[in-house]
């Protein structure tokens, strides 16, 4: 009975990790999408956003099988828990880099590659994501940390942002539009940091049992 459990247990670390490795590449098709200004880019990311809508919904059903068929000890309990809150944040990254295609398409053609600031933010929330993966494949809560110290610059970065913006639209209000697709995309970058962090404190809780929002 256990070697079947630890069989459905190493299934569900290979989904997961597949899921994490789909929403890396999400993220990156659509932060190159919008600094090329490229629309074929930013067509590919709906079709990886379902199919991460597809591995939610495969790893939401052999967690169930897992709590309801077997009888979990602590650990393992945490393991198959902490999967299941990740996965709602996996599937949501997957929405909002699939926002930011579709903003992409909005911008007439026009590239964001001079916002050095928004490529930059880009970058350091593709990283809080790849590490928020890493630390669940390698069980490392140092790792982890560090993702949720993460959350501080991708921040930073959005209130830059921002403030950018602003002065582009007051010197220039014909622009407004254009500025303000920026700023969503600017704040979808900064919801995807923090579901970063929300993937690496559930980590933190399936090695440890503790969790941040205790």
């Amino acid at each position: 009975m256990r070697s079947r459990f630890d069989e459905q247990l190493s299934q569900l670390n290979r989904e997961m990790i597949e899921m994490g490795a789909l929403c890396e590449e999400v993220i990156a098709l659509a932060s190159k999408a919008l600094t090329g200004a490229d629309l074929k880019l930013a067509a590919k990311v709906r079709p990886l956003s379902a199919e991460i809508n597809r591995k939610e919904r495969s790893i939401e059903s052999l967690c169930l099988r897992l709590l309801l068929q077997q009888q979990p000890v602590a650990r393992d309990l945490r393991q198959i828990s902490a999967a299941l809150k990740m996965i709602t944040d996996m599937e949501r990254i997957g929405d909002q880099a699939d926002d930011i295609s579709e903003i992409v398409g909005f911008l007439g053609g026009r590239s964001a590659e001079n916002d050095d600031l928004l490529r930059e933010m880009a970058k350091a929330t593709i990283r809080m994501v790849t590490g928020s993966v890493d630390a669940y494949v390698k069980r490392d809560t140092i790792v982890a940390e560090k993702v949720i110290a993460e959350d501080d610059i991708v921040d930073g970065y959005f209130e830059q942002v921002k403030g950018k913006l602003i002065e582009k639209i007051a010197a220039n209000p014909d622009d407004g539009e254009y500025a303000l697709d920026l700023l969503m995309i600017a704040k979808y970058f900064e919801r995807i940091g923090d579901h970063a962090v929300n993937i690496a404190g559930w980590v933190i809780f399936s090695v440890t049992g503790e969790h941040r929002g205790e």
